[in-house]
């Protein structure tokens, strides 16, 4: 897509979407277009009737001409208008999937990766406020193509003046008439070109201006931050900052109007004088007997067409340009590759899910970052197994997640799974082996049953064992719509607001739904004290007897029933082995968490 013109480029994209949409586009210009100029000719011949030879015959055959004319393009420019509708909800809906569906497939660094987030921002923001990027485009072609239409219309009028004027005879008067026509014209257009630049970066300035203000509005309105905003009372540096954005907004505004007034001001004039010249021209010419005198309204409109179309081209090129940058981030972001999606390979199916991990010398640095957040991961571990990954915050416990769940590539070193390097495996496939609960785990206002299953129909019974099983099941009793019951209130009116421990339960019988044969809780209980946590953790460990679990934790007691810890300091494994073996080594790094630890809790218990 990036190699051509970024807006041929896009024009071929939002083609592929609908492709009868920009045949239906010119018809419908065409007609919509067609009624005036026809009524113009008509009236014009109607007029030139009356005064001339009052043609009885020929007048009310010309009225009819117009009556019936006007029902047929009337008739006709009402269909094509519903057609027309019915081509973009199609364009607009078929691109929103398109969008939302490369969102979906993103790779996960890339999702995570601080540009590609500033891009979809940037292309949302420009669109919800200024129509920005494909919106414009997709505005400027139906401009260009009713210009087009009028200006061929208008030119199948003129071409009718310029024959008589020409058939009477040369004339210096001609050759004046259309010299100073044309240099009118010429200015016209050389003024608007020049003042749409002008006006282009007073407009950037407004939007951004813009885009600030919808910044602090969505901050105002989010409901998460409600509490924070009343109890610390930041609607006093909200209104300030909000303030402050809508005096830049109104200050480039001015400017903005002020200049466009200004600019005006010559256009206007150029205006009033090439209409007086035209009039002045033609009603000369009608009074020779060389124009009808209803021809003073067909020519006269001829020409004003012309000016305005000639001089409304320039003006839609320059929003075209100055929309450019808007379509390129467009473009930008669907060329985004997929650099996980590449191996081919199906993951075995095993009977008591016999599978085994290897990371091999595992080194990992974010990308566009220098300090490696993982250095020299060697550790092996199979199904069935229950595993501990302890320490510090900031010591690489999340990232190592990361990178098993393949969210992440390894920068250095290699991941098997049985053998095999794990970016030879289908993506998909890879991913369906494991269930994970994240600490900052996220449920949508869906249904409770489909918030469990991930899906839009499911088994009601495994949903509600997994609820059980996960110590849900007693506040399921209570939803009088059961597994049916809608999570918050974003898109139902009767839809329930649920704890932080009830969202922890139903995000473990998500896990336990999909049934995968690695689970992970990456800290999803770090707000509960640490019985609690390790009650849960426990209690889990029976559940998923047969799997192999991972617990992440900075908490050392709520998982000593593992059958292997593995210690993380400064992004290396620094100790491996079992809680007793581990608590042994005064000198190790367990044992100064531990006893750490435990110092705290025997204090709080003082």
């Amino acid at each position: 897509m990036s190699k051509c013109n970024p807006n041929i480029s896009a024009l071929k994209l939002l083609h592929s979407f609908c492709p009868s949409y920009f045949p239906v586009l010119v018809a419908k210009s065409f007609f919509n277009k067609l009624s005036p100029y026809f009524n113009l000719y008509l009236s014009a011949e109607i007029v030139n009737e009356i005064v001339k030879t009052l043609d009885k015959e020929r007048l009310i055959v010309l009225v009819i001409i117009t009556i019936v004319g006007n029902f047929t393009i009337a008739v006709i420019s009402g269909i094509l208008n519903r057609v027309f509708g019915h081509c973009d909800t199609l364009l607009n809906q078929r691109e929103a999937a398109f969008y939302n569906r490369k969102t979906l497939t993103l790779d996960y660094n890339d999702l995570e990766n601080t540009e590609v987030r500033q891009l979809r921002r940037k292309i949302t923001e420009s669109a919800m406020i200024d129509n920005h990027g494909r919106q414009l485009l997709l505005f400027a072609i139906e401009e260009l193509v009713n210009i087009t239409i009028s200006v061929v219309l208008a030119l199948i009028l003129g071409l009718e003046m310029f024959v008589l004027m020409f058939a009477s005879g040369f004339s210096w008067y001609h050759i004046m008439y259309a010299i100073v026509i044309i240099a009118l014209i010429v200015f016209n257009v050389w003024y608007s070109f020049r003042a749409e630049d002008k006006i282009g970066d007073v407009s950037q300035q407004v939007s951004q201006t813009m885009i600030d203000e919808n910044r602090i509005d969505e901050a105002v309105d989010c409901y998460n931050m409600g509490k924070d905003v009343r109890l610390y009372r930041q609607d006093k540096i909200i209104m300030k900052i909000k303030n402050y954005a809508f005096d830049l907004h109104k200050k480039a505004f001015r400017i903005m109007e002020s200049k466009c007034y200004r600019i005006n001001i010559p256009l206007n004039i150029t205006g009033i004088l090439l209409q007086a010249i035209i009039y002045i021209f033609v009603c000369i010419y009608v009074l020779l007997g060389i124009f009808g005198v209803g021809s003073i309204i067909k020519y006269v409109g001829f020409v004003e067409t012309i000016t305005e179309s000639i001089t409304s081209y320039f003006k839609v090129f320059a929003r075209i340009k100055y929309n450019n940058p808007f379509v390129k981030d467009y473009l930008a972001y669907f060329d985004i590759p997929q650099k996980m999606d590449k191996g081919t390979l199906t993951i075995p199916k095993h009977n008591g899910n016999e599978y085994y991990i290897e990371f091999r010398d595992v080194s990992f640095r974010y990308p566009n970052t220098e300090a490696y957040v993982l250095r020299h991961i060697n550790i092996r571990f199979k199904a069935g197994e229950k595993f501990a990954v302890v320490g510090q915050n900031g010591s690489g416990k999340t990232t190592f997640i990361k990178l098993l769940c393949r969210l992440y590539d390894p920068t250095e070193g290699e991941i098997l799974l049985n053998g095999v390097n794990i970016q030879r495996y289908n993506y998909n496939e890879y991913l369906s082996i494991f269930s994970v609960v994240f600490q900052d785990f996220k449920l949508f206002s869906f249904s409770l049953g489909q918030n469990v299953a991930s899906a839009l129909r499911y088994d009601a019974e495994k949903v509600i064992d997994c609820l059980n099983q996960a110590g849900f099941g007693k506040r399921l009793e209570t939803m009088s719509n059961g597994l049916e019951t809608s999570l918050y209130k974003d898109f139902e009116e009767d839809g329930i607001e649920i704890s932080g421990g009830e969202a922890q339960k139903i995000a473990l019988a998500r896990a336990l739904y999909k049934n995968a044969p690695f689970i992970i809780l990456d800290e999803p209980t770090a707000a509960l004290d640490p019985i609690s946590e390790y009650e849960i953790y426990t209690k889990f460990n029976d559940i998923a007897d047969n799997k192999t679990v991972i617990y992440i934790s900075h908490r050392l007691a709520s998982c000593r029933f593992c059958d292997m810890i593995m210690v993380f300091d400064d992004g290396s494994i620094v100790q491996a082995g079992t809680h007793d073996e581990l608590v042994l080594n005064e000198q190790g790094k367990y044992y100064q968490l531990w006893n750490a630890q435990a110092k705290y809790y025997n204090s709080e218990n003082a």
